[in-house]
């Protein structure tokens, strides 16, 4: 005899077997052949809904996904490849710009030193010339003053002649013996 346990509202918890024992129903012998067959048509409806439906899904989503790391990895790769590019004309661009550098330094350092070489050939050209003129002037004060130096000697002769004797000499024997010493 089978007693029902129930709820509130009147639905079984679990049962009672003859014996006093109580059963689980999915182990129960009479229904264990329809739940078999309600587990094989559950199972293939799932199979189906997850082969057909879930599974392309998936896929689909990971093949985008795939695809576009793929793609981020082109175009990576070109980027790179594109600024090492650039980084190279720079570079080759950089040691053009040194190399023009270094020309106009060098043509700019010629020009000065050809422009400093020219002004001083010009000033030693000016200080020959001045050098020359005071030369000139020089040989012409000395001249000048070897004249006087003359005129100068036979006077202070003459006058000393004159106080060591008392009596005053010619001008010509004073001229004559102021040449002598002078000559050598």
């Amino acid at each position: 005899m089978a007693e029902s346990h129930g709820q509130a509202n009147g639905t079984t918890a679990h049962t009672e077997t003859e014996g006093g024992g109580h059963s689980f129903p999915p182990f129960q012998k009479d229904t264990f052949a329809s739940q078999l067959v309600s587990l094989a048509i559950a199972f293939a409806a799932l199979y189906l809904i997850a082969s057909k439906i879930a599974l392309p899904r998936v896929g689909s989503v990971l093949d985008a996904r795939q695809n576009k790391i793929e793609g981020d990895l082109a175009e990576a790769q070109r980027l790179k490849e594109e600024s090492e590019a650039a980084l190279k004309a720079y570079e080759s661009d950089l040691a053009a710009a040194r190399s023009r550098a270094q020309a106009i330094s060098a043509e700019n350092r010629e020009k000065l030193n050809a422009a400093a070489e020219a002004d001083r050939k010009r000033l030693e050209e000016r200080l020959a010339a001045k050098l020359a003129d005071a030369e000139k002037t020089i040989a012409t004060t000395r001249a000048a003053a070897m004249s006087n130096v003359r005129g100068i000697a036979a006077d202070a002769a003459g006058a000393i002649v004159q106080r060591l004797t008392g009596v005053a000499p010619d001008g010509k024997s004073v001229d004559t013996a102021v040449n002598a010493s002078l000559k050598g």
